[in-house]
């Protein structure tokens, strides 16, 4: 039986990654786990609901799968059901993020069954409501969690006016629009082409300058942009006229990832923008990952000293509090184990990838050959996520679809790190040898 403690909403970044890594991981557990019948409960509670109404929704269901023809597929789900209620009771009102609940008997690799129960209140919102008893469980509402909490900006303009809206995950906001009357290209006589031509290129270049106060007004916040990356779209030439204009803030300049025509203005041509950028959009968390990791690569380049990489060296990093940037794999298939002589009470940690577990001589004592006791194990993953704090780090997870990030799995094993100062970690291997050496130089001496 499992469990899955409640997540408390997470504060800064590094929380808010590490709580996506851990929903990744359980997403991926609860896909591949299978049971006989349809015994395998899903439950989503959105925030705001009631755990009464929940409850006898539950008690209803109880009745209905009474009424089962089959045995055994009546009494596993009936088990499911009495186990969801037991797990609902620990709660007494719904958690201000939501509450997911799972529960079921699953079949193991080995062919065994296994009960599990899972609840957790989500580390965001989760506005879905969902019940279904099936013979897998059912994680699609859990995807929502995973959607980029990413803010970017749009600026629609053309002849017409000016929209500002922002897109967060899927919800999309309009914070301003305001409209305009533009001279068109030909006068009605009257007047002077010349003075006619000033005229409008004046009304133009306010029009201008209007957009760009409004932009800095709605898009920066504490001297810094607001979004992760701004959208500039419109019809003719107004945008591009916006961005080359002394008058755009440089602040904002710099975090444009896409300029886009659309065929209309206002809320049409925002809609049309978000289709037409969401490639862009979505290669943020890339670019910025991309961006982290040529940082890294130059420093290994330049021969600074103030990196690491594979797993003993990185650890050896953390221990000397020198890692200020921590930067791992996300699917890192590396164990931590913790094994135990049970003759000298001596223990040590070992990291071992699949291939090096097959290994038996890992598990033996190197002198007498005395099997080791395996009391703790742990993906090294998770050990990271649950402890880099106490190391003074900041954890980045990067993934293997980018150039640079496959590069970083293959040859820099997984897991690395940016020093806040020079380690020689070759020197510090011989430092700690001559250590042991010395111990046990001193250990013979009573000989």
């Amino acid at each position: 039986m499992s469990s899955a403690k409640s997540a408390a909403p997470a504060d800064d970044a590094g929380d808010r990654q590490v709580e996506m890594w851990k929903i990744k991981k359980l997403i991926k557990s609860l896909q591949k786990a299978r049971g006989n019948g349809t015994s395998m409960i899903s439950l989503v509670i959105p925030p705001g609901d009631q755990i009464s109404r929940v409850g006898k929704m539950l008690a209803d269901e109880y009745g209905t799968a009474s009424n089962i023809k089959s045995r055994v597929n009546r009494l596993s789900v009936l088990g499911a059901i009495t186990s969801t209620q037991q797990r609902l009771k620990l709660y007494n009102k719904v958690p201000p993020n939501g509450l997911v609940i799972y529960c079921g008997t699953i079949m193991t690799d080995e062919g065994k069954e296994k009960r599990v129960n899972i609840d957790f209140e989500p580390f965001k919102p989760i506005n879905t409501s969902l019940y279904l008893c099936d013979n897998k469980f059912h994680t699609e509402a859990l995807d929502e969690l995973l959607q980029d909490d990413d803010r970017f900006g749009f600026i629609v303009m053309d002849g017409n006016g000016c929209l500002y809206g922002t897109l967060q995950g899927s919800h999309r906001e309009v914070i301003h629009k305001f409209t305009v009357d533009l001279p068109k290209k030909h006068g009605r006589g009257g007047q002077s082409a010349l003075r006619f031509a000033r005229l409008r290129l004046e009304k133009r270049h306010n029009y201008v300058r209007k957009v760009a106060e409004f932009a800095t007004q709605f898009f920066i916040t504490d001297n810094k942009c607001n979004c992760v990356g701004l959208v500039m779209a419109g019809s003719a030439d107004f945008k591009s006229e916006l961005m080359t204009s002394d008058l755009f803030d440089p602040r904002l300049l710099k975090h444009v990832v896409k300029t886009v025509d659309v065929s209309y203005g206002g809320e049409s041509g925002f809609n049309q923008a978000i289709e037409l950028s969401g490639e862009a959009l979505g290669n943020v968390k890339l670019v910025q990952e991309k961006r982290l990791l040529q940082k890294y690569f130059d420093e290994i380049s330049q021969d600074t000293g103030k990196y690491c990489f594979m797993v003993d060296d990185t650890l050896k990093g953390l221990d000397l509090g020198a890692v200020e940037t921590l930067i791992v794999w996300e699917n890192l298939d590396i164990n931590r184990y913790t094994l135990r002589n049970n003759t000298t009470q001596e223990e040590k940690v070992l990291h071992l990838t699949p291939e090096q577990e097959r290994n038996e001589s890992h598990f033996r004592d190197g002198e007498t050959g005395a099997e080791l006791e395996t009391i703790d194990k742990i993906a090294l993953v998770e050990w990271i996520a649950n402890n880099y704090k106490n190391f003074g780090a900041t954890l980045e997870f990067v993934t293997n679809r980018s150039q640079e990030g496959s590069q970083f799995c293959r040859g820099f094993g997984g897991i690395g790190g940016l020093l806040r100062w020079q380690v020689d970690f070759a020197q510090l291997d011989e430092a700690m040898h001559e250590e042991d050496d010395d111990e046990w130089g001193n250990d013979m001496d009573g000989f």
